[in-house]
């Protein structure tokens, strides 16, 4: 397989690995966004979150909360942004979660485009 995460987790690439188990692996993101940025990435290839099992979902939400706590020891982060992408923006179609540790000094915004954004209640009857 192709699958750069895949021949991360397969030991053919090397990475900067934090955390490792017998469903995911946990390695910092070479293209940073903040000290620590890591990516949780299951072991087992799935494209995307529709495609994931529950249990590997539960599980790397438990990773997640094991984590965060040594990150603010270690890293003294003040926050955490998780996130994932489905389609649209997801660069390696192997499935993972952004980890991303805040600091009030960090300069992450999370930009919105005012001029494209629909009124709130428009939004809503669209989603009903």
């Amino acid at each position: 397989m192709e699958c750069l995460f895949c021949k991360i987790i397969n030991g053919e690439i090397p990475s900067e690995k934090i955390y490792e188990d017998d469903k995911v692996m946990v390695f910092l993101d070479i293209n940073p966004t903040t000290n620590g940025d890591s990516l949780i990435v299951p072991k087992e290839h799935y494209k995307d979150f529709l495609n994931v099992p529950e249990d590997i979902l539960v599980h790397i939400n438990n990773v997640i909360k094991k984590l965060y706590p040594i990150y603010q020891e270690k890293l003294k982060c003040e926050g955490l942004t998780i996130c994932h992408n489905t389609d649209y923006g997801q660069e390696i179609k192997h499935f993972h979660i952004h980890f991303i540790p805040r600091y009030k000094i960090d300069e992450v915004k999370h930009l919105s485009n005012k001029d494209i954004l629909l009124d709130l209640k428009e939004i809503q009857k669209k989603l009903k």
